[in-house]
């Protein structure tokens, strides 16, 4: 089968090549899904479990993507709940070969059923981003109608699909971005926005959760507007700043399938409006990664046509 994969993790994109690596097979409690699309973030290239499995020995070449939507064609020992030719998108493991192939073998529980109304390319841009969403706001942050959010990056994937969601719930959503961001965070939702290159964060005023996928200054920053018993929530790692009188929060996304059933319904509803970017080809996703135009919604590999 084609595959995308990385030996080297300082070259960035540049390290990424297609090549042609053996089939995988089904281990117990997993599947083996016949990739239709599939999604990629660039930073996949820095994190650790690119790289290492989960004993710290090198696993490079490591196929990349972690994201997928396709066609169950083989079921292994003791899996349940998935069936053969059943449509399905999910969230592979950290540390296993990814989706940027043409089949990848992942477990059973890391997998949704995707409605047959719904695109495969629709159903690869959702994981990330949907799950992010979803269990930063509700699990992580304890989301509630009437509050407000601070959501970072609202034109980007994972920022705009936290404003829809966090909207649906009763919440009010100021978002942040740059000034070419503002019409497009607009169009999916905000009630304000804030161009963080020429605006004063500190106008914002008090919040009840911030959204933070930024760090740094911005995310110390955002902290100071939080209201007493408010949350900052991230997911760019441990949080450099805590709010005075809250909590900070940051996490990594997990698969879970009741809440992948909860995305794509809202996709069905229209309730929810996913955020693709670009759409490549597995044979040209190289060079779509290695373009250099900024990009705000979610790379989308095609893997069949």
């Amino acid at each position: 089968m084609k595959a995308i994969v990385a030996t080297d993790r300082t070259a960035g994109t540049a390290g990424m090549t297609l090549v042609e690596r053996p089939e995988p097979q089904a281990a117990i409690n997993d599947v083996v899904v016949q990739v239709h699309a599939a999604g990629f973030v660039n930073t996949e290239l820095e994190w650790p479990s690119t790289w290492a499995d989960r004993a710290f020995r090198d696993r490079t070449p490591s196929i990349l993507g972690h994201e997928l939507a396709g066609v169950v064609t083989a079921l292994g020992y003791g899996t349940t709940g998935l069936s053969i030719g059943q449509r399905v998108f999910g969230l592979s493991d950290w540390h296993r070969d990814g989706t940027l192939a043409e089949y990848v073998a992942m477990e059973a529980r890391n997998l949704a059923p995707l409605p047959g109304d719904i695109d495969f390319a629709v159903g690869a841009s959702l994981p990330i981003s949907g799950l992010t969403a979803w269990q930063g706001l509700f699990q992580h942050g304890r989301l509630q109608a009437g509050q407000s959010v601070l959501a970072h990056g609202a034109a980007g994937a994972v920022g705009s699909v936290v404003t829809q969601l966090a909207r649906e719930a009763g919440a009010y959503v100021i978002g942040t971005g740059r000034a070419a961001d503002r019409e497009k965070a607009l169009d999916f939702g905000v009630n304000e926005f804030v161009d963080l290159g020429n605006d004063s964060l500190g106008d914002v005023g008090g919040v009840d959760l911030v959204f933070d996928v930024i760090g740094g200054d911005i995310q110390k920053r955002s902290a100071a507007l939080i209201r007493a018993g408010g949350t900052l929530v991230t997911v760019v790692g441990p949080a450099e700043a805590r709010p005075a009188d809250g909590l900070a929060v940051d996490f990594v996304v997990e698969s879970d399938r009741a809440q992948l059933s909860e995305i794509v319904q809202r996709v069905r509803d229209g309730r929810l409006r996913t955020n693709i970017g670009r759409v490549s080809a597995l044979d040209a996703a190289v060079a779509t990664f290695n373009a250099s135009e900024r990009r705000t919604g979610k790379t989308v590999i095609r893997v069949r046509p």
